[in-house]
Order: structure tokens, then sequence, then C-alpha cells
């Protein structure tokens, strides 16, 4: 499937007010000119749909549009999260695996695939010399070869640490499971789909020349673009701000084609603290996280030698910005993304849509809705959409979670506390709702009730004054 090219959208399809594109604008101009960019161009994605896209040239007449490849570099890993999550949808391996069940990588045996996607597998931050992003991949054709003297510098699972050959070897994982190589398998389950047609490992026209700038002259050195081979998987990928669009619609809401939202909610959970104490940002599975402006954003920013890359998504906003530059350094291209992202959210809060009522109810989950208590602690249970339940406290003193109903009568927890935690409704003899079991909390409709199953029991006097 090839994408239709995708131009700049006009004033009459833009929906952005004139004083946000204007705002835009300046934020990709102002980039491109204190970066020395000799080309960047921006994207906004609202609602699914490319609203907004600009770019500034440093040559006359030859601007870059949203069809024009860039390199992305390490947005790339996201890219290859993606195939090892569905393989892991599909059964095909677990992510507590080690990687020895499905790979012969002596250097990196006892990580495990969660591991390798958080960047918490302990293995180095770089391949062996020379530097693998500016030499051809036939210098390290095999595994092994990618390997330095010291291929592990931390006990597996112990803290973050960046490596690009640990997604090497994640995209030599797919290969194994798959039986074709990575980027094959990429097109024809990822890009096809979505319909990313101008995504590719090699560059295809129109695309952007790498360059490096002078720090202290404004002069210009073209970089190689080399084919990396067996570390591509960590950042070989060309795309344009069109087709991560697409990709960042599919972030942000799923597709049943790839993979669904609850897995993607799953990749852009933390996986491993921040080093250093700077909770600002981390990392999920093969997801970079942010927040800025107290707005959580996920998504990856990349580089590799002439071009700097950034996609960063609002799931809360639903909005997604997009940055990419023929500059090996320079322009602060995370922060332009993001910036994006902040100029719609701030000049066009989203609009939330209407609240509608539920198609139909059950008056057996009707019947549980209303207060419950954990011990003397009171909580609310409310019925939302698809039989999903949601439990909080009242006045906000206690374990709030959502929970996904189960076809056996259960329900998930989703999120805090209670995420993967079981919730079972007790009936009694008489077949009523006597008590919620919540991973064994027990909550009753009275607070410490008499007669109700209190672990512990509860004393036969009952409530009393002092």
């Amino acid at each position: 499937m090839t994408a239709p090219r995708i131009p700049p959208p006009s004033d009459e399809f833009a929906e952005l007010l004139p004083a946000t594109r204007r705002a835009l604008l300046r934020r990709v101009a102002v980039g491109q000119a204190d970066g020395r960019a000799p080309s960047l161009v921006g994207a906004v994605v609202r609602e699914g749909r490319l609203v907004w896209t600009a770019s500034r040239s440093c040559v006359d007449g030859h601007a870059p549009d949203a069809d024009t490849q860039y390199r992305i570099g390490s947005l790339t890993k996201t890219f290859v999260a993606v195939l090892v999550m569905r393989l892991r949808d599909e059964g095909l391996l677990d992510l507590a695996d080690p990687l020895a069940k499905h790979l012969d990588v002596p250097e990196a045996e006892g990580a495990t695939v969660a591991q390798l996607l958080s960047h918490t597998s302990g293995l180095a931050a770089e391949a062996r010399g020379p530097w693998w992003e500016r030499t051809p991949g036939t210098l390290r054709p095999g595994t092994a070869d990618i390997f330095g003297e010291r291929p592990l510098l931390h006990p597996a699972g112990r803290r973050h640490h960046y490596s690009n050959p640990g997604f090497a070897l994640l995209g030599a994982l797919v290969e194994r499971l798959r039986g074709a190589p990575w980027g094959e398998v990429l097109a024809r389950e990822v890009l096809e789909p979505l319909g990313m047609g101008r995504t590719s490992a090699a560059p295809r026209a129109p695309h952007a020349g790498g360059w490096a700038l002078h720090p202290w002259a404004d002069v210009l050195l073209p970089e190689p673009a080399e084919d990396t081979g067996r570390m591509a998987p960590a950042g070989q990928l060309w795309s344009t701000a069109g087709d991560l669009a697409r990709f960042a619609t599919f972030l942000l809401d799923g597709d049943e084609r790839v993979l669904d939202a609850s897995t993607l909610a799953e990749m852009r959970t933390p996986a491993a603290a921040p080093d250093g104490g700077d909770w600002d940002g981390g990392y999920g599975l093969g997801v970079q996280l942010m927040r800025d402006g107290g707005r959580s954003l996920h998504g990856h920013t990349g580089s590799m030698p002439g071009f700097l890359a950034a996609l960063w998504v609002s799931a809360e906003a639903r909005l997604a910005g997009i940055a990419l530059a023929n500059a090996t350094s320079g322009p602060a291209i995370g922060a332009v993304a993001a910036d994006l992202v902040g100029i719609v959210a701030e000049h066009e809060p989203r609009i939330p849509g209407p609240w509608r009522p539920l198609s139909e109810a059950d008056p057996a989950l009707l019947a549980l809705t209303g207060p419950w208590y954990w011990g003397a602690n009171p909580f609310v249970l409310r019925l939302r959409a698809d039989r999903a339940l949601e439990l909080s406290p009242v006045g906000g003193n206690g374990r709030a979670s959502r929970f996904r109903a189960e076809p056996d009568g259960t329900w998930t927890g989703l999120d805090g506390y209670y995420a993967g935690e079981t919730l079972r409704v007790v009936e009694g003899e008489d077949g009523v709702p006597a008590h919620l079991d919540l991973g064994t909390f027990v909550f009753t409709r009275e607070p410490y009730a008499p007669h109700g199953a209190v672990p512990g029991g509860v004393d036969p006097e009952g409530w009393r004054g002092l």
C-alpha cells in the first residue's frame, strides 16, 4: 500500500486559528534560525488528523514539505518495539522471557525482552567501534560482532542505561521469530497497514541531505548516510512528517491491524526510574516519556549523522508534535516538537465531546454502584461503558482504579495500586451481592458491618461513643 502524498494543509482545512498558526510558524522559524539548521519541518496532529505543517530552509524556493524524507534515528526503536509487542500479543514470546530462550547471544543471555525494550538490560550504550552510525554495517556482519570488550556494564534490571545494541538484538529477535528480515516484517505488518508508504530503510526522493554544522562558523559539511546493517533497528529508518503523523495517530488510538490501544498504553507506562532523580522524563517499552508544561508526552527523539527528529504525543490533549531537521547537532529538536504540542494546547484547549448516557445498563451492575467501605473508609463504585467499573475514594483519600470487565464475570484493575488485580462480587446465601473482594481486600456496604465478611471479624457491640 502506498500512501498518497500529503501536502501542507490549506487554511481552509487547517482548522487552527490564525494566531495559533502564526505561533507555530514562529516556533519552527526560531528553531531553524537559532539551531542553524539547513532545513526544519514541523507538523501538528490533532484528533488523528494532520492539521498544520510548515518548514524553513536556508535555500530560497526549496523548502521541504510533509512529503520530504529525513532520517529519524532512534525513532526507529519505537517501530521495532511495536513489532516485538505484536509477537507478545500473539503468544510467540513473553516479555519476561530471557533473550537466551530465543537467541544465542551469550553477551546478553541474562537480559529479558522487557529489559531490552526498556533499556534496563545493562548492555553497553554503543556498538563496537569504529563509530557505528558513520560506518557501513558490513563491519559488523553478525550479532556477536556488535559487542565490544565490555558488552555488559550493569546487572540486568538494576538501572536504566540506554543501549543501541539492545535494540539491534530486538531486531534479530523479530527476524528469528518471523523468519524474515526485520525491515520486511516492519513494512508488511506496520507500514503498509498504517499507510506509511514514505517510510523506508534507505532514502527515497524527495529526501533531505544530511549536514554537520561547524561549531564556530556558519559553514557546513556533508555527512555520510550508511546502511548500518545489524545495528539498523537502533536508528536506520527514513520518514516524513506526513508518515509520522499517521504513526502518531496510531500511537494514540491503536489500530486493530497492528496493535490495540491497551498494548500501546502498556508501552508508555514507565518501566524504570530515570537516572539522576530527573522525574521529568523516563522510558517505557520502546517509548520515551517526558513531562512538559504540565503535560505527559510520549514518543521518541532521534539522531543520526546529519539528522535530528522528534515525535511527541499528548494523550490527554489528543495532540502530537513532529519536528525534523537535517543537521547533526544544533536545533533542540525535542523541544521544538514538544512546543508545537504546547502551543496548540494553550491557544486552543481541547473541547470535550458531549456527555452521552450508556446505550444500555444491566440492572445487576446498577445495583453494585454507590458507596462501599473498606473498613471505615468510604469509596464509591461507578458504572462506565462496556461494563467497566471505576472505584474512587470519597474525598480523594485512598486508592482509585478503573476496572475492565472480563468474560468470567470478574474485573481486572487497569491502573494505580490495583493494576492487574482482580475484583470479584461475592454473593450471600440469598444470591444478593454481599461484598466486593479486590485482591483480598473486602469492601462492604456498611463500615465494619457487624454481620459483614470483614477479615478478623467485628466487635459484637458495634460502634459506640467514648
